[in-house]
């Protein structure tokens, strides 16, 4: 058994790929749309799907804004340079309603390096330096 994917309901497909795609530096590996049943999915990741766990960005239509509810958690990316990445969070994340929530930082009681960052549906993102 391996973990396959994470889906997330985002509001506005096209800006929640160009966030994951352009900002955190993904592959759009494949999309689908569902016309009848009223969704298109979107898959994004950092290699192959048989090789790698990828996210799943699920449009449902019609539907602009999910509550996240107080389960969620976060998704945690691995990054080798971590103050890189939170700067194209501000530059090129801001504009998409991305934002960077905790700058990078040795985690509480630890000292790997982490920050935090908000994908443009208020989803939670670790980054953690590799």
């Amino acid at each position: 058994m391996r973990l396959l994917h994470t889906m997330l309901r985002v509001g506005h497909l096209q800006r929640a790929i160009d966030f994951y795609t352009q900002v955190l530096g993904m592959q759009l590996l494949r999309s689908t749309d569902r016309p009848e049943q009223h969704y298109t999915l979107a898959f994004v990741g950092y290699g192959s799907e048989d090789q790698h766990a990828i996210l799943e960005l699920t449009y449902n239509y019609g539907v602009e804004h999910y509550e996240l509810g107080t389960a969620y958690g976060h998704v945690a990316i691995g990054v080798s340079d971590l103050a890189a990445v939170c700067e194209r969070v501000r530059e090129l994340g801001a504009p998409l309603g991305a934002k960077v929530t905790r700058e990078p930082g040795p985690v509480k009681g630890g000292t790997t390096l982490i920050a935090f960052v908000q994908d443009p549906d208020g989803y939670k993102i670790e980054l953690i330096q590799r």
